[in-house]
């Protein structure tokens, strides 16, 4: 899977592209790794280099002190590093120590260590979109775009009228964690726009987020009429119903209120490249609640206090001259001075009164 000479990842399909760092191939469950997971995400750089350190032993005895002494020792200062619940470490580190890291079977006094390159934080995907490709295989573009970096091409096809119809997206695969903002495509610069996958959607049920094969669920629900202990391929139902909100829709429909929400969460993630959670938070913010009219948030509000004897406690009492004011509450000579004060709408009828002092 890894190259020794070029120090990159092959494009592993079996991942999905947008599978954070902490879904790991061997995961039970995506969303086991999703608590542990929030304060790893940083900005990486096109040196930067994601690659994992397992041992027979996990790390998970092993004191934490001990652990950066040997990767200091053996690397050198390392930018980040994260134990992931399988026991292995997540290191990230740049290109050169990259190189060195890959060769290490030995981490201080540790037992023998495996080092091998994340199979998704390494590589970013772009969309190409332009109808002067719609004739150009993927194996071309991936012999005339592999001086760019690109290790993989894909086209978008749709299905209609049960064929599949290409189109004039190609989903880019590059091997570099920072996706570029354009390519060079023959003699043209073309930009790229971010890869939004779909919602990963389990098959037995048909909840959003893990495989059919990491599934905890004891029964098969179906997905067209969300009957437990049902599969599709032996539905005999005329009528849809989604399991989320009984709607008259299947599981699969992109109209489905959760397969939009989802859609929504991976795009938030990926264009501002933070974590799972802090983006489905984002748009949980975002989205109206059901039941929930803007009248009924607006007298929520804090209201203003309109109490009429504490404003009027702050005004100025008129019967006071200004002549009798002590001298200190001026500090620059003034010649005339001419104060107008005016009675607010909700003060009681009083008469107006002007101040005039000559120094």
């Amino acid at each position: 899977m890894i190259s020794a000479e070029a120090g990159n990842p092959e494009p592993v399909a079996a991942i999905p592209c947008w599978a954070p760092w902490w879904a790991m191939p061997s995961s039970p469950n995506l969303y086991q790794y999703l608590l542990g997971s929030l304060s790893f995400v940083v900005k990486a750089k096109s040196s930067t280099r994601y690659m994992l350190i397992n041992t027979p032993n996990t790390f998970h005895t092993v004191f934490p002190f001990l652990v950066q002494k040997f990767l200091t020792s053996c690397i050198g200062e390392i930018q980040n590093v994260k134990k992931l619940q399988s026991g292995d470490l997540l290191v990230q580190v740049d290109s050169n120590q990259a190189s060195v890291n890959s060769k290490l079977t030995h981490l201080g006094t540790l037992n023998t260590i495996e080092t091998s390159f994340h199979k998704t934080l390494n590589v970013s995907r772009g969309v190409l979109s332009n109808p002067d490709f719609i004739h150009v295989t993927e194996a071309e573009f991936l012999e005339e775009l592999r001086d760019q970096n690109v290790c993989a091409a894909r086209r978008i096809n749709v299905r209609r009228d049960g064929r599949l119809i290409p189109t004039q997206h190609v989903v880019l695969t590059f091997q570099t964690p920072v996706l570029p903002k354009s390519i060079k495509a023959g003699y043209i610069n073309y930009k790229l726009r971010p890869y939004i996958p779909n919602p990963l959607r389990c098959f037995k049920c048909q909840r959003y987020g893990h495989f059919q094969q990491s599934c905890r669920g004891t029964d098969h629900v179906c997905g067209k009429c969300a009957e437990f202990g049902n599969e599709i391929n032996a539905c005999t139902s005329d009528t849809f119903k989604c399991r989320d909100f009984s709607d008259l829709h299947a599981a699969s429909s992109k109209s489905c209120p959760t397969w939009i929400f989802e859609k929504e969460v991976i795009a938030v993630k990926i264009k501002r490249n933070i974590t799972f959670p802090e983006a489905r938070q984002i748009v949980k913010d975002r989205t109206p609640k059901v039941g929930v009219s803007y009248s009924s948030t607006v007298q929520m509000q804090p209201k203003i206090s309109n109490n009429t004897s504490e404003i009027n406690s702050l005004r100025l009492p008129v019967s006071i001259p200004l002549s009798t004011l002590p001298s200190k509450f001026f500090t620059v000579p003034i010649a005339t001075t001419s104060m107008e004060i005016n009675s607010p709408k909700n003060r009681s009828n009083q008469p107006l009164v002007i101040l005039k002092r000559t120094l």
